[in-house]
């Protein structure tokens, strides 16, 4: 009824394979969370997991409807692009924020800063050096 009984060997496999690596890939991101102990290490793992994780269970998607269907399945497309996107923004987002929230505070376990200049008095023409000879 369904159409899987002409389902060919290889793309089940395949099929198979993809959302196996996908699921590993999101609980090891969930293993992460649970292990690291502050929010900026936190925040990172889970990222990584659910962008690489989503992408392998979404290209065994892909793969399944296609060949099911015998066309291209696109909506998975979409999808994709949307968690490739929208996952790492919100990463940046939240690190952002909490970085404003430990510097107002003064909180001691917050990661350095790089530089002690401003971003935007960081790439001014005079602070860069003099290569005229």
């Amino acid at each position: 009824m369904t159409g899987l009984d002409d389902f060919p060997l290889w793309a089940a496999i395949l099929v198979s394979l993809l959302l196996l690596v996908g699921a590993a890939l999101t609980l090891l991101g969930t293993i992460g969370l649970v292990r690291f102990s502050s929010f900026y290490e936190r925040v990172h793992a889970p990222t990584l997991g659910t962008t690489c994780g989503a992408g392998g269970i979404l290209l065994g998607s892909i793969l399944f409807f296609s060949v099911l269907q015998s066309r291209l399945a696109l909506h998975e497309l979409l999808i994709t692009v949307f968690v490739t996107v929208t996952t790492p923004v919100t990463l940046m987002l939240l690190a952002r924020a909490a970085i404003y929230r430990d510097r107002t505070e003064a909180k001691a376990n917050m990661p350095e800063s790089r530089a002690d200049v401003p971003p935007s008095s960081a790439m001014s023409s005079d602070s860069l050096p003099d290569t005229k000879a």
